[in-house]
């Protein structure tokens, strides 16, 4: 399967994520940029959005992208991996794609967290071997929020992911272009682009914290369906002298 990047997003939404990019100075000229797709909506939305803007921005910069497998594809059943699924996906967006087999883990070391947490200084080491000093990731409005609440409840800190951040001395930032929109949003966009997410066969996708977290907030919302904007504009409006 083929796609064309034809940038059809609302207009409210391609704001936001302009707004979004302003904001945070996500890019600049020369920028070399690895989005790391791990083959979900948001992650595919993210490439789609990122190539097109590339076609049109005012900068020049470089775009590929990199897919950590951790060989638990739904698609393995037919014989089918992220090559197939994914790069399937990305192949008319013109960019660059690269799968890396995960780095191993221990027995003992097999969570949720000790995998996101090796796929992650992967991508690092990946992106320092190959000379990359931005990696975009899919995070959207609704993994920021939830961020918040799996700090506070599991780790006793107030916090999220930003919507920029500098790591290693500012030799590598993060970018989280489509922070402003929320995940049904982003959805809306990846089907006007017929984009199709690639699943994982995982055991523990649907035990982790995270999933506990968004079944919470999702109860939050049917009674105060406000409070999602509400807690999204609290981080940055942080009263620090009413805090311990």
């Amino acid at each position: 399967m083929k796609n064309t990047v034809t940038l059809e997003i609302p207009a409210t939404m391609n704001r936001r994520i302009g707004q979004a990019m302003h904001d945070y100075q996500m890019l600049a000229d020369g920028d070399r940029v690895l989005i790391g797709l791990s083959g979900g909506i948001d992650s595919l939305v993210l490439t789609s959005v990122l190539a097109g803007w590339q076609k049109k921005a005012p900068i020049s910069y470089s775009l590929s992208a990199i897919t950590i497998d951790h060989e638990f594809w739904r698609e393995v059943e037919n014989g089918v991996g992220p090559q197939e699924s994914i790069g399937s996906q990305v192949e008319g967006m013109q960019v660059e794609y690269h799968v890396e087999k995960s780095w191993e883990l221990a027995e003992e070391e097999r969570t949720c967290y000790q995998c996101a947490r090796n796929r992650r200084s992967q991508l690092f080491e990946y992106a320092r071997q190959h000379d990359y000093n931005k990696i975009a990731f899919g995070h959207h409005r609704d993994d920021l929020v939830e961020t918040l609440f799996l700090n506070m409840l599991y780790s006793g800190n107030i916090s999220t992911m930003v919507p920029r951040q500098e790591l290693f001395d500012g030799n590598l930032h993060i970018i989280r272009p489509l922070a402003y929109l929320e995940k049904s949003e982003v959805m809306v966009i990846g089907n006007k682009q017929g984009l199709k997410a690639v699943a994982n066969l995982c055991p523990l996708e649907d035990k982790t914290r995270r999933k506990k977290v968004r079944k919470i907030l999702e109860g939050i919302y049917k009674q105060e369906p406000e409070a999602k904007k509400s807690i999204f504009a609290s981080l940055s409006n942080v009263r620090e002298g009413y805090l311990l």
